[in-house]
C-alpha cells in the first residue's frame, strides 16, 4: 500500500467553498465507484481556508499515469471534474492544465 499527498485551491469564495464541502458529503455514486475501483483504497480530503489537502491509500497496481488515462476516456469522470472546476483553481505554481498536485513528503517522524 503506498499514501500519496495532493493539494489544490478552491476560489476564494466562502458560498463556492460551502457548497464544494456539501457536494463531498455526498458524492456521486457512480464516481465514487470509480475511485475504488481505480485502485484507491482510501481518500480523505481536508481543507483549511481555500487550500485543500487529499491523502489517498492506493493498492501496489496503481499509477496516476493509467488512472489519468482512465479518467480521459470516462464521460461521466470529466462530467465530475468539469463541475468541480467552477470552484477549484490552480496553485500558483502548477503548470497548465494540472489541478491536484502531487506533495513531497520531507518529514517523518519514524526516519
Amino acid at each position: 500500500m503506498q499514501r500519496y499527498c495532493l493539494t489544490l485551491d478552491l476560489k476564494n469564495d466562502p458560498a463556492l467553498i460551502e457548497e464544494y464541502k456539501r457536494i463531498h458529503k455526498s458524492i456521486w455514486p457512480d464516481i465514487k465507484e470509480r475511485i475504488l475501483r481505480d485502485g484507491i483504497k482510501v481518500m480523505d480530503i481536508y481543507i483549511s481556508g481555500s487550500r485543500l489537502f487529499m491523502i489517498m491509500e492506493v493498492g501496489d497496481n496503481f499509477s496516476f499515469e493509467e488512472k489519468a488515462k482512465s479518467d480521459a476516456a470516462d464521460p461521466r469522470v470529466q462530467e465530475w471534474e468539469n463541475f468541480m472546476w467552477q470552484f477549484q483553481q490552480p496553485l500558483p505554481w502548477a503548470k497548465p492544465g494540472e489541478k491536484w498536485m502531487q506533495m513531497e513528503k520531507i518529514f517523518d517522524l519514524n526516519w
